[in-house]
Protein backbone atom coordinates (compact mmCIF):
# COMPACT_ATOMS: atom_id res chain seq x y z
CA UNK A 1 0.00 0.00 0.00
CA UNK A 2 2.87 2.40 0.40
CA UNK A 3 2.82 6.04 1.84
CA UNK A 4 -0.82 7.27 2.17
CA UNK A 5 -2.29 9.74 -0.39
CA UNK A 6 -5.17 10.68 1.00
CA UNK A 7 -6.52 11.52 4.72
CA UNK A 8 -9.65 11.76 6.86
CA UNK A 9 -9.40 14.69 9.26
CA UNK A 10 -11.95 15.22 12.24
CA UNK A 11 -13.06 18.11 14.16
CA UNK A 12 -15.39 19.03 16.86
CA UNK A 13 -17.85 21.95 16.71
CA UNK A 14 -21.27 22.78 19.54
CA UNK A 15 -23.11 24.30 17.26
CA UNK A 16 -24.39 22.06 14.32
CA UNK A 17 -25.22 25.89 11.86
CA UNK A 18 -21.40 26.41 12.80
CA UNK A 19 -20.19 22.98 11.65
CA UNK A 20 -22.24 23.03 7.86
CA UNK A 21 -20.71 26.26 7.59
CA UNK A 22 -17.61 24.94 8.26
CA UNK A 23 -18.02 21.74 6.19
CA UNK A 24 -19.36 23.88 3.09
CA UNK A 25 -16.68 26.43 3.56
CA UNK A 26 -13.83 23.91 3.12
CA UNK A 27 -15.33 22.38 -0.19
CA UNK A 28 -16.39 25.47 -1.30
CA UNK A 29 -12.44 26.57 -1.13
CA UNK A 30 -11.77 22.71 -2.33
CA UNK A 31 -9.21 22.51 0.73
CA UNK A 32 -11.77 18.61 1.12
CA UNK A 33 -13.40 16.86 -1.50
CA UNK A 34 -16.58 16.18 0.79
CA UNK A 35 -17.35 16.57 4.39
CA UNK A 36 -20.20 14.47 6.25
CA UNK A 37 -21.69 15.65 9.92
CA UNK A 38 -22.68 13.87 12.74
CA UNK A 39 -24.44 13.99 16.11
CA UNK A 40 -25.02 15.79 18.33
CA UNK A 41 -22.71 13.38 20.48
CA UNK A 42 -21.51 13.90 24.10
CA UNK A 43 -18.34 14.52 24.55
CA UNK A 44 -16.60 14.55 27.88
CA UNK A 45 -13.34 16.09 28.16
CA UNK A 46 -11.12 17.45 30.66
CA UNK A 47 -10.72 21.41 30.04
CA UNK A 48 -8.80 24.20 32.20
CA UNK A 49 -8.77 21.94 35.27
CA UNK A 50 -12.05 20.68 34.97
CA UNK A 51 -14.55 17.74 33.63
CA UNK A 52 -16.83 19.16 31.34
CA UNK A 53 -19.65 17.51 28.94
CA UNK A 54 -21.04 18.88 25.76
CA UNK A 55 -22.85 18.52 23.03
CA UNK A 56 -20.96 18.65 20.09
CA UNK A 57 -21.30 17.71 16.18
CA UNK A 58 -18.63 15.87 14.50
CA UNK A 59 -17.20 17.00 10.87
CA UNK A 60 -15.24 14.20 9.02
CA UNK A 61 -13.24 16.07 5.61
CA UNK A 62 -11.52 14.08 2.76
CA UNK A 63 -8.91 15.62 1.23
CA UNK A 64 -5.47 14.53 0.11
CA UNK A 65 -2.40 14.56 1.98
CA UNK A 66 -0.73 16.69 0.21
CA UNK A 67 -3.88 19.29 1.09
CA UNK A 68 -3.51 18.59 4.46
CA UNK A 69 -1.70 21.84 5.95
CA UNK A 70 -4.10 23.48 3.67
CA UNK A 71 -7.62 21.99 5.25
CA UNK A 72 -5.79 22.74 8.76
CA UNK A 73 -5.35 26.21 7.77
CA UNK A 74 -8.60 26.76 6.79
CA UNK A 75 -10.13 24.86 9.81
CA UNK A 76 -7.53 27.08 11.96
CA UNK A 77 -9.20 30.30 10.70
CA UNK A 78 -12.62 29.65 11.03
CA UNK A 79 -13.28 27.64 14.51
CA UNK A 80 -14.85 29.37 17.11
CA UNK A 81 -12.75 26.89 19.57
CA UNK A 82 -9.56 28.11 21.55
CA UNK A 83 -7.83 24.76 20.81
CA UNK A 84 -10.11 23.02 17.94
CA UNK A 85 -10.04 18.93 18.01
CA UNK A 86 -7.90 18.43 14.57
CA UNK A 87 -6.87 14.81 13.41
CA UNK A 88 -5.80 13.69 10.40
CA UNK A 89 -6.13 9.97 9.99
CA UNK A 90 -4.55 8.36 6.87
CA UNK A 91 -6.40 6.66 4.38
CA UNK A 92 -4.41 3.23 3.37
CA UNK A 93 -6.66 2.18 0.81
CA UNK A 94 -10.15 2.57 -0.84
CA UNK A 95 -11.93 2.79 -4.30
CA UNK A 96 -9.96 3.73 -6.49
CA UNK A 97 -12.55 5.74 -8.18
CA UNK A 98 -13.40 7.08 -5.09
CA UNK A 99 -10.22 8.06 -4.27
CA UNK A 100 -9.39 9.92 -7.89
CA UNK A 101 -12.51 12.11 -7.75
CA UNK A 102 -11.46 13.23 -3.60
CA UNK A 103 -8.21 14.24 -5.81
CA UNK A 104 -9.89 15.82 -8.91
CA UNK A 105 -12.19 17.91 -6.49
CA UNK A 106 -9.10 19.09 -4.42
CA UNK A 107 -7.19 20.27 -7.05
CA UNK A 108 -4.22 17.54 -6.23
Amino acid sequence: MGEAKFVQVVTTLDDRDAALALARSAVEARVAACAQLGGPIRSVYRWQGAVEEADEHVVVFKTTAAGYAALERHILDRHPYETPEIVCTSVLAGNPAYLDWVAAETGQ
